[in-house]
């Protein structure tokens, strides 16, 4: 019974957050973590599908580095990675869509479903939803140049399909896998693809789960709020600096492109999504025009 009177009454402080949101969709990057985390991983399926119970339109994009390592290193292939973004040979690309397209897309699909939710995984390659072209060269930190092999980059998403599944009562749930003008597939950053989700759906949020609290700023405190001018002050201060900056401009780059808000929030927190969305301090940071 206390259990009971506890979570009616959490739902009683979310509700002017769940009126304000309703029928709004919210794509959230999953990743990190809360990926490989039991705890965490149950808390996030059971999170995503309340946000749908109460009439959000939560569209979930994962990724899985992690994972494709481990495989990677059972089979004996060593993976390089330049800027973040992982050398995809033909070999790597199939391990890459097997991870990414099959088991862990169907495990948080599964998961979902355990909690009663109704989740359809899929990848870009699925009605062609999401298009792109090979990345023709990227540059060491030696400052020389080298093909990245099924590096993507997106070009297009058409967003039907996910109105489709959202209106019938679905949350998507996107692996960031990609496909050319040919019909090869291409491997993309789940950041990457998760911008482009959003800004291609208007979102009113995106929310990026990492393993860290937010940007910080140069005394180590976590920084609440920032506009795209404080956000490129700070990185030619250097404040922004390595594996930040691709998550900065993902979150500048889906503000640009019409998402109202972006977060990025620590998915090592249980229920991180629940406290950003539903509380006014949030617990992360959120990026505005």
């Amino acid at each position: 019974m206390r259990d009971i009177i506890e979570k009616a009454s959490v739902l009683h402080e979310a509700l002017p957050y769940i009126r304000r949101f309703h029928g709004r969709t919210f794509v959230i990057k999953y990743g990190g973590h809360a990926m490989i985390d039991p705890r965490l991983r149950d808390s996030f399926a059971r999170d995503i599908t309340l946000l749908k119970f109460v009439g959000l339109n939560p569209v979930v994009v994962h990724g899985g580095g992690p994972q494709i390592d481990d495989m990677l290193g059972a089979m004996g292939v060593q993976s390089e990675r330049i800027d973040g973004l992982r050398v995809t040979d033909d070999r790597t690309m199939e391990v890459v869509e097997m991870v990414l397209g099959g088991r862990l897309n169907q495990e948080i699909v599964s998961l979902i479903g355990k909690h009663g939710g109704r989740a359809v995984g899929l990848t870009g390659k699925d009605d062609s939803f999401m298009v792109g072209k090979k990345v023709a060269q990227m540059r060491t930190k030696k400052g020389s140049l080298v093909d990245p092999g099924r590096v993507g980059e997106v070009t297009g998403v058409n967003p039907a399909l996910i109105h489709q599944l959202v209106g019938g009562g679905f949350i998507p749930v996107i692996a960031p896998v990609i496909v050319d003008e040919e019909g090869r597939s291409l491997n993309v950053n789940a950041d990457t693809v998760a911008g482009h989700v959003a800004a291609a759906l208007k979102a009113e949020k995106l929310v990026l789960m990492t393993d860290i609290e937010g940007v910080k700023d140069s005394d180590g405190r976590l920084i609440p709020s920032l506009t795209a001018a404080d956000a490129a002050r700070l990185r030619e201060q250097g404040v922004i600096s390595g594996g930040m900056i691709p998550k900065v401009s993902c979150a500048l780059d889906a503000v640009a492109g019409g998402v109202r808000k972006t977060h990025i929030i620590d998915g090592r927190t249980e229920h991180a999504v629940l406290l950003e969305i539903f509380t006014d301090q949030g617990i992360g940071t959120e990026f505005t025009a």
